[in-house]
């Protein structure tokens, strides 16, 4: 396993530092012009106003010479940090051999195939790569299922992030992405997850993993449901812009025994959480589970080059050529440089790395959890971590306002997160693999210091 000493060198030294508070006076220059020049939609530089100058491993700095420990890591793609120097050689190479071949193979294509066979289970054999977009991943999954099973519908679950496109908005379940659009992609019905903090069946608690799994049975099962078969059953294997929310083995295993049941396909959402995040390659290997087809992207991309893959069992590999196409399939360079950083992952066991990182990071998280008045509950795996804040630990009414300002006031002492859920109530940390356990306790303790003062009415 690769020494803090070498990881040390991947990031900049001495963070954070706030030279000026942010946005410094270079920075608002240039967001000001952002503002009067892009879209309206534009959202990141509303919750951490700044610009970016350079990043470097886990750390960031902007314009005005302020250098932040990122604890957001691009939301899960800078696995393996910014700039790394592995995937940067890589990528420069390839950039003057040939970037760009439709699905034409190429030796560095054979290479990323190759590795990524070696990385999954051995039953999901077939590769595919579509746009280079996690939400073309999910499209595709979806048009693969309906192509095989000859049914359209889908099952989602509450709390899901799949994505900005067609199908892959339908199933996403945060109505700030769909009001005002009118209807969606038809034939998409919603479950709860097992969102033991939030019980959405009213048993007990130990009992809500279970309870989601046999609803499930239940709409399958029971011809008055209004849940026609569908063509799959589609889930994140932890969910992450729904707060993330850390499923079980035991409803895991249950949803995989339904599925083959039924005959209906089971697809894995690993764009966020897989690839090292939970400390397993791919989230699903906790539990004991191998899905029928599995999305990834975020990561894939080494350090944000724009990829994203399919990968699926053979049985399911039964579309003629041509059947589902795009300019984009296969970008040479995000192939280079997600080799290079799935190679250099693997050889230096990353992902079990983040695995017992994550475990020293949740001691000052309880630790915090019990301490403080507005923190309902710390959850964690490996390096996916969310801090639910409320406003009363009895009603467990979220406190949507704290957890902004928890992002904000973050961001000005020098650590970046961002903030998700049910009620946009978490803040949420996919740091890069890269940090070092020194800055992991050191954003973790500002972060830390942020919620004490909100407790103690220091900050507005």
């Amino acid at each position: 396993m690769i020494s803090e000493q070498e990881l040390a060198k991947l990031s900049l030294e001495g963070a954070p530092t706030i030279k000026v508070t942010p946005p410094g006076p270079k920075s608002q220059e240039i967001l000001t012009y952002q503002s009067e020049h892009e879209s309206s939609v534009v959202s990141y530089p509303k919750g951490m106003p700044m610009a970016l100058k350079r990043g470097k491993g886990a750390t960031l700095e902007d314009v005005d010479g302020n250098v932040y420990i990122d604890m957001f890591g691009g939301a899960g793609v800078m696995a393996v940090g910014h700039g790394h120097p592995d995937v940067l050689e890589a990528a420069h190479k390839q950039i003057d051999d040939v970037t760009h071949s439709l699905d034409i193979p190429t030796e560095i294509r054979q290479k990323m195939v190759e590795l990524m066979g070696s990385l999954l289970p051995k039953e999901l054999n077939r590769v595919f790569f579509g746009g280079p977009t996690g939400s073309d991943a999910v499209e595709q999954a979806i048009k693969l299922a309906r192509y095989n099973t000859g049914r359209w519908g889908t099952i989602a679950f509450e709390g899901a992030y799949h994505g900005m496109t067609g199908t892959s908005l339908a199933l996403t379940t945060d109505s700030s992405h769909r009001d005002g659009l009118g209807p969606l992609v038809p034939g998409v019905q919603f479950i709860p997850y097992p969102y033991k903090y939030r019980n959405p069946f009213g048993c007990p608690d130990e009992d809500v993993d279970l309870q989601a799994a046999e609803n499930l049975e239940r709409v399958l099962s029971d011809s008055h449901s209004g849940y026609s078969k569908p063509a799959a059953v589609i889930l994140e294997s932890v969910q992450g812009e729904g707060g993330t929310i850390i499923p079980t083995k035991r409803f895991m295993q249950r949803v995989r025994e339904i599925c083959d049941k039924h005959d209906v396909i089971m697809i894995c959402d690993e764009i966020q959480s897989g690839l090292g995040r939970t400390g397993k390659m791919f989230a699903f290997e906790h539990f004991g589970i191998v899905p029928d087809i599995v999305t990834m992207s975020k990561a894939l991309g080494g350090i944000g080059f724009p990829i994203s893959a399919i990968a699926y069992k053979e049985s399911l590999n039964t579309w003629p050529a041509g059947k589902t196409i795009g300019t984009f399939r296969g970008n040479m360079v995000a192939f280079a440089a997600g080799h290079a950083a799935l190679k250099w992952m693997s050889e230096n066991q990353i992902p079990e790395r983040a695995i017992e990182l994550g475990k020293k990071a949740m001691e000052p998280l309880k630790k915090l959890e019990a301490e403080s008045s507005i923190v309902g509950e710390v959850r964690g795996i490996g390096l996916m971590m969310a801090i639910e804040l409320v406003k009363d630990k009895k009603t467990k009414e979220p406190g949507t306002a704290f957890a902004k300002m928890v992002r904000k006031y973050g961001h000005q002492r020098g650590v970046m997160i961002e903030v998700g859920g049910h009620h946009s109530n978490v803040a949420r940390l996919l740091p890069p693999l890269v940090i070092t356990e020194d800055y992991l306790l050191k954003g973790i303790e500002i972060l830390s210091g942020v919620i004490k003062d909100i407790e103690a009415g220091k900050l507005k």
